[in-house]
């Protein structure tokens, strides 16, 4: 019975240090350090002027860590250092609550921002709370605000400039809300074209529309104009919008339809989940293709199309694409795409409920590629098959979890994280270059004592250089709510080597709000999981809690 090698992401003592981190020497000249203790966090003198553009750059490096209850905490204690800060910092901290998704709390601190005595506002200011506004889709409040700024009554007098335009703009097209896109375009467009700034997108919103209106050929659209907007109502899932635009270009019959244009016309109807109308123009390009090779598909259109054959369940036809993805791609087929053709065949029979060909498919899996990660859709589609055949027939190797319930928990068997001493990222690596020796990865804290990043054995290249500048960050996080089960599944997925454990926050739904409590690392697991005893083995229904690579 073939054997699917599985690679376990575990420590081993035994492991060799790469040539390119400064372990490799043999050298005996370093020694050990005593444990570093945790600083306690600074406050700022009173007597002396005070360092915002320090407490800016802090602000900028929790937000890309997206630890906002962080950020309000340091902006409070500065305000009672400071009595007020000034606008440039505000605005990073409206940044903050905008990236992190809080758009309320934007418009609270701009409301803060605005009062008597208060730092005021600026065009940054309008920019960034424009752009929240349109992320979180409340597009009345942002053209009421945009109106302010053109009647001269917004707070602040800012001048209305293509910098307010594009914030909102660009949440608009992200989200493929093409409608409202153009709303704004055909309101305030003309501060655009003043500014001689459009970009491609905006030129692409506009051509067609001015073309219709002044009935000139030269600005009608283009192939590039026109698979741009299927790009976009495709996102939207807007179905009736791109037939619409398909019938418009098949019906211009000086327009030159090429390989770009007909992937994302089918791209397009996919993603609105038209399999039909994705097949008739599949077929139409595989038609002119004979005529013209210039026309055969690239690979990514057959995986798209057995994709969404696969999700149905149609076996016949995701064998077919298959067979001909060699034949009649063109390109270079690569060793991805091969493999996730045929994990799409494979998950195809599972869901026709043609077991014995799933089975049969997972075996040439196993025998031609060795390997399978879980954190591929083929992945997941070997797992179910395991769930069906049971352990007296499993293909893999699976091992159980016999000492913990993977749906407690992590906080019941987390390493407190005074117990794995964290180290300062301002130190030097020749201070504690021996405690990277005995431990593959050490969790770093800033000068506030919260975690900022782990350092792993293997990124130690530099012995003068600080602890901070060779970290990756930011860490890997979970609440401590999290369940013992998907902090698992995060281990073995991502290969961490240990997983950073925060209080629970309910801030904004993110992991990242509170200070770090504990760890969950990789040799724990180690010493969690035992392999499958032979008495279950011979059981045809047992409930597993049971956890692959």
């Amino acid at each position: 019975m073939p054997h699917l090698h599985a690679i376990f992401p575990l420590p081993s003592n035994s492991k060799p240090f790469r040539h390119s981190n400064i372990f490799s020497s043999s050298s005996s000249s370093f020694s050990s350090s005593a444990p570093i203790r945790r600083r306690l966090p600074r406050t700022f003198s009173p007597s002396k002027h005070p360092n915002l553009k320090r407490l800016t750059s802090r602000i900028v490096q929790l937000t890309r860590r997206r630890q906002l209850h962080q950020i309000l905490e340091e902006t409070e204690n500065a305000k009672r250092e400071y009595g007020k800060l000034n606008t440039i910092v505000m605005n990073a901290v409206m940044e903050a609550c905008v990236h992190c998704g809080d758009v309320d709390l934007a418009l609270n601190i701009f409301h803060q921002m605005i009062q008597p005595h208060s730092c005021g506002v600026d065009t940054v200011t309008y920019a960034t709370l424009l752009k929240g506004l349109g992320r979180a889709r409340r597009i009345d409040d942002a053209f009421q605000l945009l109106e302010s700024v053109e009647k001269g009554t917004a707070a602040g007098k800012p001048k209305l400039s293509t910098q307010l335009i594009y914030g909102l703009l660009d949440a608009l097209i992200e989200a493929g809300d093409l409608r409202r896109a153009n709303g704004l375009l055909a309101r305030f467009g003309f501060l655009l074209r003043e500014g001689g700034s459009s970009s491609i997108l905006t030129y692409n919103l506009l051509m067609k529309d001015k073309a219709q209106r002044l009935c000139c050929s030269d600005l009608y659209p283009d192939v590039i104009t026109y698979t741009t907007l299927l790009k976009g109502f495709g996102h939207a899932k807007d179905l009736h919008s791109v037939q619409k635009i398909v019938l418009e270009m098949k019906s211009c019959h000086d327009l030159f339809i090429d390989r770009t244009a007909f992937t994302a016309m089918v791209d397009a109807m996919l993603n609105c989940g038209s399999i039909k109308g994705a097949l008739c123009i599949f077929g139409e390009i595989l038609k002119q293709a004979g005529a013209n090779v210039d026309l055969r598909p690239k690979p990514h259109l057959y995986l798209s199309m057995m994709r969404a054959f696969a999700d149905r369940g149609d076996y016949n036809m995701v064998k077919n694409l298959h067979e001909r993805l060699w034949p009649d791609s063109a390109g270079t087929i690569s060793l991805a795409a091969q493999q996730e053709a045929d994990h799409l065949l494979m998950e195809s029979a599972l869901n026709n409920g043609q077991i014995d060909a799933a089975v049969e498919n997972l075996t040439k899996i196993i025998n031609r590629w060795k390997c399978i990660s879980w954190t591929s859709r083929g992945g997941m589609v070997a797992l179910r098959i395991e769930v069906l055949l049971g352990f007296n027939k499993s293909m893999l190797s699976p091992y159980l979890l016999p000492q913990v319930l993977p749906g407690n928990p992590i906080e019941r068997i987390m390493l407190p994280l005074e117990t794995v001493r964290p180290l300062s990222g301002s130190l030097e690596l020749k201070k504690v270059v021996m405690r990277l020796y005995r431990e593959p990865v050490v969790p770093i804290i800033d000068d506030w004592g919260s975690c900022i990043g782990l350092l792993h054995r293997e990124d130690c290249c530099e012995i003068n250089a600080p602890l901070s500048t060779m970290m990756r960050s930011p860490p890997p996080c979970v609440t401590t709510t999290t369940s013992i089960g998907h902090v698992v599944d995060l281990v073995l997925k991502k290969k961490y080597k240990m997983v950073i454990v925060v209080k629970h926050s309910n801030l904004n739904g993110t992991t990242h709000g509170s200070r770090a409590v504990g760890v969950f690392t990789a040799e724990q697991l180690h010493n969690l999981v035992a392999p499958v005893p032979e008495g279950l083995k011979q059981k045809h229904t047992v409930r597993r809690s049971l956890t692959m690579f």
